[in-house]
């Protein structure tokens, strides 16, 4: 008889190396099988799980969000937890996705389910109080940013460091360029606003307000997968921007330069090798919180990994049109910044080690079940 697994995952990234993680555990698993039921998106359906909700039915972004679905998110947390019960299965694996992923990890272990837990929520920023959660109920951790090993050490917990999955999603990309260039010969600029509605609303118009002022490159909007293209459409209007679904990474190679929303992306757009700015504007409410609560130097993975300023953050009062356009000319037109940003890109590659976070885990998992 095959064995059982349930995987959870929230948002975008998490459906891409939840997917990884299920194709590589379906290759260990060969003619036993193992059934996978899931939480997740298209990526994860498409690797074989069975996907009971997609992620974008979860994904509710800052406190303010939070607080106003906080009763669809608890009616969510109960049906999780009644299906788990119904599928009963040999362990889950939890990725990232904290405030929901926690409570299902306690509700698991009460149940005698073994857990896992791939991606460690971001205790070092804020909440680290939260380990004492972790060490009660979950089994193994497996962490992918470098100083999170030490960072749990520390506070006397074992993780394992098993790299960076985004590594696996770049060397799995077919390479092909996202736009042609045939008909548009001028240097491409990315702009990626972000996965969620709420953050595509508001970041995509601050974006899109330097495009008048380079006629001379090209302006491509990276659509999220999850996120309906009539959206981009009412925000673009009659601006002279192209918008692209489903070729973020041959975008972002084809691209002289990006602006990018801060989250995943930006550690995406790095290891790719395309120079940056890190763009955010959040509500009143949830920067005075963020402000008060969490406490690191830099909201870019890029700048955290390699412990100083690399790439620039434009934060709310910052990310003006004229501060957007003044480092986006830079970006472009600077050959020694750029230099030196692309020379820091590898160096963050190296720091992040080598491919195969997903088999890493695979072995893991599947040894344990």
């Amino acid at each position: 008889m095959g064995k059982r697994l349930y995987v959870i995952a929230g948002e975008a990234s998490g459906d891409l190396h939840g997917a990884n993680l299920i194709r590589a555990l379906k290759q260990r698993a060969g003619a036993q099988g193992i059934a996978v039921r899931a939480w997740g998106g298209d990526r994860m359906q498409a690797a074989g799980a069975e996907v009971v909700k997609h992620y974008r039915e979860l994904a509710f972004m800052g406190f303010t969000q939070v607080l106003l679905h906080l009763r669809t998110i608890l009616r969510n947390i109960k049906a999780c937890q009644e299906d788990l019960l119904r599928f009963k299965p040999d362990a889950v694996v939890l990725i990232d996705y904290p405030g929901f992923n926690l409570r299902i990890a306690r509700f698991a272990r009460a149940k005698g389910i073994k857990v896992f837990y791939y991606i460690s929520p971001q205790l070092w920023a804020w909440k680290a109080g939260r380990i004492k959660a972790i060490r009660r109920d979950v089994d193994r951790m497996f962490v992918i940013l470098p100083f999170e090993k030490d960072w749990y050490a520390a506070r006397g917990m074992e993780v394992e460091f098993v790299g960076h999955p985004l590594l696996d999603a770049l060397e799995q990309d077919d390479l092909a360029p996202a736009v042609s260039s045939v008909e548009d010969a001028r240097p491409v600029v990315a702009l990626l606003p972000g996965s969620r509605l709420q953050e595509i609303r508001r970041m995509l118009p601050a974006m899109l307000a330097v495009v008048k002022d380079l006629p001379d490159h090209r302006f491509v909007v990276a659509a999220a997968p999850s996120v309906p293209p009539e959206v981009y459409h009412a925000l673009i209007g009659a601006a002279p921007v192209q918008l692209v679904a489903g070729g973020t990474y041959g975008l972002l190679r084809q691209a002289e330069a990006a602006l990018v929303t801060s989250g995943t992306a930006t550690l995406e757009t790095a290891l790719i090798g395309t120079p940056e700015a890190v763009c955010y504007s959040g509500g009143a409410l949830n920067i005075w919180l963020a402000k008060r609560f969490i406490q690191v130097p830099f909201i870019s993975l890029v700048n955290l990994i390699m412990g100083r300023e690399v790439v620039r953050e434009l934060i709310q009062r910052d990310m003006r049109p004229a501060a957007l356009r003044q480092e986006l000319e830079r970006l472009l037109h600077d050959a020694a910044y750029r230099r030196r940003m692309q020379h820091d890109f590898s160096e963050l590659r190296t720091r992040l080690g080598g491919a195969g976070a997903s088999a890493h885990v695979a072995d893991r998992v599947w040894k344990s079940l």
